[in-house]
């Protein structure tokens, strides 16, 4: 799990920057320019899927450690193995659902931002906190992108330890069966 995990963060992250950069580049959203509009529509399109693919990753994290932790309470259960295994499980999976549901909500507001910052659209927040509603989707965006990282970071170093976890679980059985003379 640990290299699909590595892989998917690393696609996802390059996605997130890449839609920042296409926005960068953009310059003035209110010309009607017709290589102007394409930037603004490419980078939405791959800002929304960078977004709806960074959230998915962030859903395969609590997905794994909902499946592993599922098997390790019915592992312990079938064995008779001490609760610890699965006591250390939860407190692994635990210290990560705070970093995913807080990206989670910053990849929301980055989208809802950027909608807000579209010239097309009747809401605006300029003047909020001084700026204008492009340049908090852009402070929005690299505030996401920044705690993305190291939430994926602390996800893959949680990745890791459970996966030592469901290794030592899986020999402790093997020495089980082992010792009661059944297939290994």
């Amino acid at each position: 799990m640990k290299r699909i995990f590595l892989s998917l963060v690393v696609v996802s992250t390059i996605l997130l920057v890449v839609a920042a950069t296409l926005g960068l580049n953009i310059g003035d959203v209110r010309s009607l320019d017709a290589s102007t509009q394409s930037q603004v529509s490419m980078h939405m399109l791959v800002g929304l899927g960078a977004l709806t693919f960074a959230t998915l990753v962030h859903a395969i994290c609590l997905t794994y450690f909902m499946g592993t932790g599922r098997w390790i309470e019915e592992t312990s259960n079938a064995y008779s193995l001490d609760l610890s295994w699965y006591d250390r499980n939860q407190r692994i999976k635990y210290r990560t659902v705070g970093g995913v549901v807080l990206c989670v909500l910053l990849l929301i507001s980055v989208g809802a931002f950027g909608a807000v910052a579209d010239p097309a659209t009747p809401v605006s927040l300029d003047g909020t906190l001084g700026m204008t509603s492009g340049q908090i989707h852009f402070f929005t965006a690299v505030l996401t992108v920044i705690i993305n990282i190291v939430t994926n970071f602390a996800q893959f170093v949680a990745i890791s330890q459970n996966s030592i976890l469901v290794d030592g679980v899986l020999a402790e059985v093997c020495r089980i069966r082992a010792d009661r003379g059944l297939p290994v």
